[in-house]
């Protein structure tokens, strides 16, 4: 009996096509708006996320100016963030700017930042060619350096620089290593940038001034209670002057982003869902004409015994296809806007599983609540009147 209504309900979309397919439009533009408003804000928040983490989500950020009576930070000052609880390393930057020469050629204000053998650890495919600074390089307050991709274009092109010497602010540094292009969307690239050891950049104007530290976590976990000890120290360093630093934790700002995916997700669905409900009560008056036009076949069979459930069943199975129907086309239609979408603004695709199921679930829910009134309205016609209708 079931196989039967299922046939009898797809005969009778099939009869009507254009009928049919006007009624499912509500639907199909509803879940094809869920689909591809979701996915493309998805996208676009997964994007921001990547950007982020790649800043660093398993760090702690401080910047650290200081105040007219102390300028940065001190040895002392990086040291005690260092034995902070559950930190797993820290890398002071100092920053300065000087001449660069080499072999007759003379770069002007070039900036020197002065890192340790952290930084490089922690810091995933930095490095182009040659070695990363390691811990003797910081100790020894050794003469090495690292140059980016455009002081090596500028200075090397066509020669390999790693072995070459350099001279910054009077002294000859070895080239030990090239960076590779930085597309740091922060703007902290490091393209026209030489790395030497912190250590070694004291001797430098403003090299005195650490006032950037990268506290690195054992895990993400331990963010709230790093940057409350952070802090604690900081306050100390700054005898209090809260205006003498500022903490920057990503794994706060991944949260609201995260937070800021979930509201926009909710609203979207809810503006979305107006289009459903519109294409739901099409179905329902589809549904209402149906019965009207088919009120003779409704009393044959009810004197012929139908049972008044296989009625109700019959029409409500035929409402639910409609809106599953609309539903599959949504989704097709809805993941081509989405992907075209995500290649115009240069985002990635990303359709997750929830989302077809929410959208497609929703659709036939739709079928279901507005096509139950007109398949019970068929279920209780009586059959005499129903005969005498013709």
């Amino acid at each position: 009996m079931l196989r039967e209504n299922i046939y009898m309900a797809w005969r009778n979309i099939v009869s009507s096509k254009m009928r049919s397919f006007l009624t499912v439009l509500g639907i199909v533009i509803g879940v094809a708006s869920i689909i591809a408003l979701i996915t493309i804000v998805k996208g676009a928040t997964n994007s921001i996320s990547d950007q982020v983490t790649s800043l660093g989500a398993d760090k702690v950020t401080i910047q650290a100016p200081g105040t007219p009576l102390k300028r940065g930070l001190t040895e002392r000052d990086v040291s005690r963030l260092a034995d902070i609880e559950h930190v797993d390393g820290v890398s002071p930057t100092i920053t300065s700017t000087t001449s660069l020469v080499y072999e007759g050629k003379v770069l002007e204000d070039v900036t020197i930042q002065g890192k340790n053998e952290v930084y490089f650890s922690k810091s995933d495919d930095l490095l182009e060619s040659g070695r990363e600074m390691n811990r003797l390089d910081i100790e020894g307050k050794n003469k090495v350096a690292l140059i980016g991709p455009s002081i090596e274009d500028d200075l090397f092109f066509g020669k390999n620089p790693i072995g070459q010497k350099i001279t910054l602010g009077g002294s000859s540094y070895t080239i030990i290593g090239t960076l590779k292009e930085s597309t740091n969307y922060s703007g902290d690239s490091q393209n026209d940038h030489v790395l030497i050891p912190y250590t070694a950049v004291r001797s430098f104007p403003g090299g005195n001034n650490m006032t950037n530290v990268d506290i690195y976590m054992e895990n993400t976990s331990y963010s709230d209670q790093i940057t409350e000890d952070a802090e604690w120290v900081l306050n100390q360093a700054f005898n209090y002057k809260e205006d003498g630093y500022s903490i920057m934790n990503m794994t706060d700002m991944l949260s609201t982003i995260d937070d800021i995916n979930s509201m926009l997700t909710l609203m979207l669905t809810g503006i979305a869902s107006i289009s459903l409900i519109v294409g739901g009560i099409g179905i329902m008056n589809m549904m209402l004409v149906s019965v009207t036009e088919r009120t003779t076949e409704i009393g044959l069979r009810k004197a012929l015994g139908a049972e008044p459930k296989k009625i109700q069943q019959q029409f409500l199975m035929e409402s639910v296809f409609l809106s599953l129907i609309g539903g599959v086309i949504g989704l097709l239609a809805g993941i081509f806007i989405a992907y075209v979408a995500s290649l115009v603004i240069g985002t990635g695709f990303s359709l997750s599983i929830s989302t077809v199921i929410l959208a497609v679930g929703f659709s036939a829910g739709i079928g279901v609540l507005f096509g139950y009134a007109p398949a019970k309205k068929a279920s209780h016609l009586n059959p005499i009147d129903a005969l005498r209708s013709t």
